[in-house]
Order: structure tokens, then C-alpha cells, then sequence
């Protein structure tokens, strides 16, 4: 299992020259070799394999990636697994029959990758993970993971929460409705683990989740489980959603209900895209905790050391903040995703 920690791990080999094919849509360049055409340096083949496109923070994601590798002169071969496992094996196994230098993927599921990262070690191909963690008997199988602290990034929802409700005047028991991620993901997984670790710590008498479940990080499965939890739970005092986009679409509903998002049920959500500092200026969310998407800059560095065979950090993490209510309309022009 990846414990997500900081250390240095050894040199990964590189596997040979790039292929052209079918499977994966080729976003980079045209291929073939760049440099002087006397021996010169082959230009970087880089698989890579979307989750999907489920959300705002996704789609700048893979704006920064591809934007990335074309600054960078890479042959991008991309494939977006649109939310299925099985799509994004079948990418990875292209992206080996390729003979691509380099395979970067965000994975759907945290389990499930063993059998396809042993196919790409025996081909001498080098996996980098990005933004999302996997869990594996063999770590050898890929060099590092690129993003966020998701567990951390849980533990911040709880206690910027903790300013909220101080902001807003709330005494007393707090009722919280949780909208998680896509089950099975990292983010979904961490992001609760987190949050409930300072609950627990801290606020174990007065907290208390009362409704939990998945919205898929969509706008649709916010709106629609929303609608469920105020069903059952007419009486929540806080909603936590794991992404934006849920929460803007949480908003909907609780709109719908005859409340008033932010006063009468406090949101904090995390992600940061620009829409949700558009509610959060509006009054609508209390705050966000921010996960950063634009990791094409950082990867692309890390698959110029692997494609040279220097070594890299075990995880890379990004940069990011947290935001409150009061901070909105000053932060927004800033939002580039």
C-alpha cells in the first residue's frame, strides 16, 4: 500500500524509441524525432491517461498537461478513460505497445493497477502517477506520485470549518451531510479519512456526520444527493462536499428547498476552480480549501529527470491555500482554472 511520503527513490530506467499508433490520440507533436537529424535527442513520448472529465478542476488539469507538453516539445499520446477503469488499463497497455518513454496516469481507483504497471516494468517503462495515489504489494511499479495531500487537504476542510461556524455565530451540536468523491478514488477516500481524523480528535461530542454519500464529484450527483440528504435530514447545519462542483450543485437543491446556502446550511468544499469563488462571492459557499490542477509544469519536469535517469522525490506536492468567505472577490480575478 502507498503511504504517501517524502523519500528519494532510485533511478528508473527508460524503455527505447517512440512508436506510432493507433489507440491514443496524439496531442503533443507529430512525433517522430526532434533535434538536428545528424544523431540528434529524440523528442520525449508521454502516455498519458485521464480519468475523465467530470469536473471543472478536471478540465484545467488536462489543459495544463497538454499545454505543458506542447511548451515542452513532447509527443503527447492521450486518452481520457472517461470515469472507467477498464478504458484506462486498455490506455496504458497501448501506451506500452507504443513503446512510449514515459506512462503518466490519474487513476479512477486506488486498486486494481498491479497486473497492468508489471506489464509496464517489463517493458522498462517508467510510471509516473499524477494527482491521485494507487495502492500496490510492488512500489517498484511506478517512481513517484505528482499532487495533492488529499488526507491533508481533509484535515484543512475541518478546521477552516471551525472558523466558519465561529464566523457564523453557530453554538452547539453541528450536523454535518458529507458529499464524498467517486467511490474508490484517492481524493474520496482521503479527503473523509482526514476530515473525520480532526472531528474525532477535536469536536467528537459536538460534531457528527449524519448522511454521507457519493456524488461522483459531478455537479448532477451533487444536485441529485443533495436533494436526497434534505430529504432525510431537513434539520443539517453543514454541508462538506469533496469538490466544487458538487457543492455548486448541492447549492441548487438547497436552493430549491427554500434555504439559503451559506447562512442557513454553512458550506466547505474543496478544489478552488473559479466557479466556486464565483458562489463564494455570492454568499453561497463559506470556504474552500484549494487542490491545485495545474500540475503539467511539474510533470513535465519530472519526465525530462526519469527520460535522463535522475532520480525524483518519492511524492511531489503542490502548492496550495485556503480560502474564506471575506477573501472571494479579491482572490478571483487571480483564478486561472
Amino acid at each position: 500500500m502507498l503511504n504517501r511520503r517524502n523519500f528519494l527513490t532510485a533511478a528508473v530506467g527508460v524503455a527505447a524509441a517512440t512508436g506510432l499508433a493507433a489507440c491514443a490520440k496524439d496531442d503533443g507533436g507529430s512525433g517522430g524525432t526532434g533535434g538536428s537529424s545528424g544523431g540528434g535527442s529524440k523528442k520525449i513520448t508521454l502516455g498519458f491517461s485521464q480519468v475523465g472529465s467530470e469536473s471543472g478542476w478536471r478540465s484545467a488539469n488536462t489543459d495544463s498537461v497538454k499545454s505543458a507538453a506542447k511548451e515542452a516539445g513532447y509527443n503527447l499520446k492521450f486518452s481520457d478513460a472517461q470515469q472507467k477503469q477498464e478504458n484506462q488499463i486498455s490506455a496504458i497497455r497501448s501506451f506500452i505497445a507504443q513503446k512510449v518513454d514515459v506512462i503518466a496516469f490519474s487513476p479512477v481507483k486506488v486498486t486494481g493497477w498491479d497486473a497492468v504497471l508489471q506489464e509496464a516494468k517489463a517493458a522498462k517503462i517508467p510510471v509516473v502517477l499524477t494527482d491521485r495515489s494507487v495502492e500496490t504489494k510492488d512500489e517498484s511499479l511506478f517512481v513517484t506520485l505528482v499532487g495533492s495531500d488529499f488526507t491533508d487537504e481533509g484535515r484543512r476542510a475541518a478546521k477552516i470549518l471551525e472558523k466558519v461556524l465561529e464566523k457564523a455565530g453557530h453554538k452547539g451540536k453541528v450536523k454535518i451531510a458529507q458529499l464524498e468523491g467517486t467511490t474508490g478514488s484517492a481524493p474520496a477516500i482521503e479527503r473523509a479519512k482526514g476530515f473525520k481524523e480532526v472531528m474525532e480528535a477535536e469536536h467528537k461530542d459536538d460534531w457528527k456526520i449524519v448522511v454521507t454519500q457519493t456524488g461522483d464529484f459531478t455537479r448532477a450527483g451533487g444536485k441529485q444527493v443533495m436533494a436526497a440528504f434534505l430529504q432525510s435530514n431537513p434539520d443539517i447545519d453543514v454541508l462538506f462536499a469533496h469538490n466544487d462542483d458538487m457543492a455548486i450543485g448541492a447549492i441548487q437543491s438547497i436552493e430549491a428547498a427554500g434555504k439559503k446556502p451559506g447562512k442557513d446550511i454553512l458550506i466547505v468544499s474543496i478544489d478552488g476552480v473559479k466557479d466556486g469563488f464565483v458562489a463564494m462571492s455570492e454568499g453561497k459557499i463559506n470556504a474552500i480549501v484549494e487542490c491545485n490542477p495545474l500540475l503539467g509544469p511539474q510533470l513535465m519536469e519530472v519526465v525530462q529527470t526519469v527520460k535522463d535517469g535522475g532520480s525524483v522525490e518519492r511524492w511531489i506536492k503542490t502548492k496550495e491555500s485556503d480560502f474564506m468567505q471575506d477573501q472571494a472577490k479579491d482572490a478571483l480575478p487571480t483564478r486561472k482554472y
